[in-house]
Protein backbone atom coordinates (compact mmCIF):
# COMPACT_ATOMS: atom_id res chain seq x y z
CA UNK A 1 0.00 0.00 0.00
CA UNK A 2 1.27 3.41 -0.66
CA UNK A 3 0.96 6.78 0.97
CA UNK A 4 1.52 8.43 -2.60
CA UNK A 5 -1.22 11.00 -3.73
CA UNK A 6 -3.38 9.70 -6.35
CA UNK A 7 -5.31 11.80 -8.80
CA UNK A 8 -8.83 10.98 -10.41
CA UNK A 9 -11.59 13.02 -12.43
CA UNK A 10 -14.77 12.38 -14.29
CA UNK A 11 -14.81 11.77 -17.71
CA UNK A 12 -15.36 15.08 -19.26
CA UNK A 13 -12.75 16.15 -17.14
CA UNK A 14 -14.33 18.92 -15.62
CA UNK A 15 -14.12 17.84 -12.01
CA UNK A 16 -11.27 16.63 -10.48
CA UNK A 17 -10.05 14.98 -7.18
CA UNK A 18 -6.82 14.03 -4.99
CA UNK A 19 -6.67 11.33 -2.60
CA UNK A 20 -3.37 10.15 -0.24
CA UNK A 21 -2.83 6.66 1.02
CA UNK A 22 -2.43 4.35 2.32
CA UNK A 23 -5.42 2.72 1.60
CA UNK A 24 -7.15 -0.16 3.66
CA UNK A 25 -10.14 -1.17 2.25
CA UNK A 26 -10.74 -1.95 -1.79
CA UNK A 27 -13.77 -4.25 -2.70
CA UNK A 28 -16.20 -4.74 -5.19
CA UNK A 29 -19.63 -4.22 -4.13
CA UNK A 30 -22.61 -6.25 -5.57
CA UNK A 31 -25.36 -4.66 -3.80
CA UNK A 32 -28.62 -3.61 -5.81
CA UNK A 33 -27.64 -0.04 -5.09
CA UNK A 34 -23.97 -0.32 -6.47
CA UNK A 35 -24.99 -1.76 -9.21
CA UNK A 36 -27.88 0.56 -10.20
CA UNK A 37 -25.47 3.32 -9.45
CA UNK A 38 -22.26 2.42 -11.52
CA UNK A 39 -24.70 0.76 -14.65
CA UNK A 40 -22.46 -2.56 -13.76
CA UNK A 41 -22.22 -5.48 -12.58
CA UNK A 42 -20.60 -4.06 -9.35
CA UNK A 43 -18.90 -1.21 -7.43
CA UNK A 44 -15.37 -0.93 -7.24
CA UNK A 45 -14.97 0.99 -3.89
CA UNK A 46 -11.93 2.24 -2.39
CA UNK A 47 -12.66 3.86 1.11
CA UNK A 48 -10.36 6.88 2.62
CA UNK A 49 -10.91 9.01 5.98
CA UNK A 50 -12.03 12.71 4.92
CA UNK A 51 -8.55 14.16 6.09
CA UNK A 52 -7.18 12.08 2.71
CA UNK A 53 -9.47 13.82 0.03
CA UNK A 54 -10.04 16.51 -1.87
CA UNK A 55 -11.60 17.91 -4.96
CA UNK A 56 -9.37 20.01 -6.49
CA UNK A 57 -11.84 20.99 -9.02
CA UNK A 58 -14.92 21.51 -10.55
CA UNK A 59 -16.90 21.39 -7.15
CA UNK A 60 -19.67 23.25 -9.10
CA UNK A 61 -20.57 20.29 -10.95
CA UNK A 62 -21.08 17.65 -8.31
CA UNK A 63 -24.48 16.46 -7.76
CA UNK A 64 -25.64 14.10 -5.11
CA UNK A 65 -27.93 11.77 -4.64
CA UNK A 66 -29.12 10.18 -0.89
CA UNK A 67 -31.12 7.08 -0.92
CA UNK A 68 -33.93 7.38 1.90
CA UNK A 69 -33.64 4.13 3.11
CA UNK A 70 -29.92 3.56 2.89
CA UNK A 71 -27.86 4.59 5.93
CA UNK A 72 -24.54 4.31 4.36
CA UNK A 73 -25.25 4.84 0.41
CA UNK A 74 -25.13 7.41 -1.64
CA UNK A 75 -23.91 8.51 -4.69
CA UNK A 76 -22.37 11.70 -5.84
CA UNK A 77 -21.92 12.47 -9.80
CA UNK A 78 -20.56 15.27 -12.32
CA UNK A 79 -23.45 17.25 -13.73
CA UNK A 80 -21.90 17.59 -16.83
CA UNK A 81 -21.06 13.74 -18.11
CA UNK A 82 -23.10 11.86 -15.29
CA UNK A 83 -19.71 10.14 -14.03
CA UNK A 84 -20.15 8.45 -11.03
CA UNK A 85 -17.57 10.25 -8.34
CA UNK A 86 -16.18 9.62 -4.59
CA UNK A 87 -19.21 10.12 -2.14
CA UNK A 88 -19.18 11.14 1.56
CA UNK A 89 -20.67 8.34 3.46
CA UNK A 90 -24.16 9.76 5.65
CA UNK A 91 -22.17 10.88 8.66
CA UNK A 92 -18.78 11.62 6.78
CA UNK A 93 -16.68 9.27 8.26
CA UNK A 94 -15.38 7.99 4.90
CA UNK A 95 -15.13 8.75 1.63
CA UNK A 96 -15.90 6.05 -0.98
CA UNK A 97 -14.14 6.32 -3.89
CA UNK A 98 -15.43 4.88 -7.05
CA UNK A 99 -12.25 3.05 -8.42
CA UNK A 100 -13.17 3.56 -12.16
CA UNK A 101 -12.42 7.34 -11.93
CA UNK A 102 -9.01 7.26 -10.85
CA UNK A 103 -6.53 7.88 -13.25
CA UNK A 104 -3.70 6.98 -10.97
CA UNK A 105 -2.20 3.24 -9.98
CA UNK A 106 -3.33 3.45 -6.05
CA UNK A 107 -1.35 0.52 -5.20
CA UNK A 108 -4.11 -1.80 -3.70
CA UNK A 109 -6.05 -4.59 -5.61
CA UNK A 110 -9.53 -5.32 -4.79
CA UNK A 111 -9.83 -7.70 -1.61
CA UNK A 112 -13.28 -9.07 -1.41
CA UNK A 113 -16.48 -9.03 -3.08
CA UNK A 114 -19.68 -8.10 -0.51
CA UNK A 115 -23.20 -8.45 -1.02
CA UNK A 116 -22.08 -11.46 -2.99
CA UNK A 117 -25.89 -13.01 -2.75
CA UNK A 118 -27.25 -9.86 -4.56
CA UNK A 119 -24.98 -10.53 -7.49
CA UNK A 120 -26.43 -9.62 -10.60
CA UNK A 121 -28.12 -13.21 -11.80
CA UNK A 122 -26.08 -12.83 -15.61
CA UNK A 123 -23.04 -12.08 -13.72
CA UNK A 124 -20.05 -14.29 -14.73
CA UNK A 125 -16.49 -13.96 -13.10
CA UNK A 126 -14.53 -12.68 -15.77
CA UNK A 127 -11.46 -15.31 -15.48
CA UNK A 128 -14.26 -17.47 -17.20
CA UNK A 129 -14.81 -15.37 -20.22
CA UNK A 130 -12.32 -14.89 -23.19
CA UNK A 131 -9.99 -11.40 -23.14
CA UNK A 132 -9.38 -9.50 -26.00
CA UNK A 133 -6.77 -6.58 -26.35
CA UNK A 134 -9.11 -4.81 -28.54
CA UNK A 135 -12.88 -5.38 -29.97
CA UNK A 136 -12.80 -9.11 -31.15
CA UNK A 137 -12.79 -9.25 -34.69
Amino acid sequence: MTDKSIKGSCLCGEVAYEIEGPFKIFQYCHCSRCRKSSGSAHASNLFVPPERFKWTKGEKYLGRYEHPDAKYFASTFCKQCGSSLPWAVQGGKNIVVTAGTLDDDPSIRAMSNIFWQSKAIWFEETHKLPKHDEFPK
